[in-house]
């Protein structure tokens, strides 16, 4: 049997997504072991699931420095001590330097509330509530140093229809979002998915295009 991957997650908010891969994890449908939880916000509420769980908390409050790059360089190197196999971001909401992002090169993950490359940044449900899109959607894609702009991995779509609200379309966002990040980690445990170079690797083929879920 495989070693369980090694996972950091960092959140800065609710964490249903980091509750989603601890409830994959406890009920043995994903090989892997949460090193660290980090937020940056310290009344996060995913920093009380994960020490319902058991897991090691710590907080890095980005207000305690003057600048970003001392931020990153304080998580750099406490996630260099750690040592995870990879990086998840989970609801994380800060921008991460290029040098952070260029020591953990091909090890971080993001999750965003489009289909990517549309709606990149913030306010993905109301902008497209706002110019009458007729699908959204969620993806998971590899991190660089381009805002939401690293190859994205897996997607899956969900229909907008009449009278949705921004609080419908989170709804449904995050139903796949939970479902998502474990499938895709369980990928990577296996070693189904890889990530070289920038590149991504599915089946040993080079993925061209991001794999559609269906849930």
């Amino acid at each position: 049997m495989r070693e369980p991957l090694r996972l950091a997650i960092l959140i800065s908010g609710n964490g249903s997504n980091l509750q989603s891969i601890i409830d994959a994890i406890e009920a043995g449908r994903l090989n892997a072991k949460i090193s660290a939880v980090i937020s940056n916000e310290r009344k996060a509420y995913g920093l009380v699931r994960a020490t319902r769980h058991g897991l090691n908390t710590w907080v890095i409050a980005h207000r305690d420095y003057p600048d970003r790059d001392q931020f990153d360089a304080t998580l750099q190197n406490y996630l260099e001590a750690v040592n995870p196999d990879y990086i998840v971001l989970a609801g994380f909401m800060r921008i991460l330097g290029p040098g952070f992002i260029h020591a953990f090169e091909d090890r971080i993950l993001n999750i965003h509330p489009s289909l990517l490359p549309a709606y990149k940044g913030l306010h993905t449900h109301q902008r497209a509530l706002d110019n009458g899109e007729k699908e959204h959607g969620v993806s998971i894609h590899l991190v660089t140093a381009e805002l939401d702009d690293g190859p994205v991995i897996l997607q899956a779509s969900y229909p907008i229809e009449a009278g949705d609200t921004v609080q419908d379309l989170e709804r449904k966002g995050h139903r796949l979002e939970h479902l998502m990040y474990p499938q895709l980690l369980c990928w990577l445990g296996d070693e189904k998915l890889t990530i070289k170079g920038g590149q991504l690797f599915y089946e040993q083929a080079l993925l061209e295009k991001p794999i559609q879920y269906r849930p």
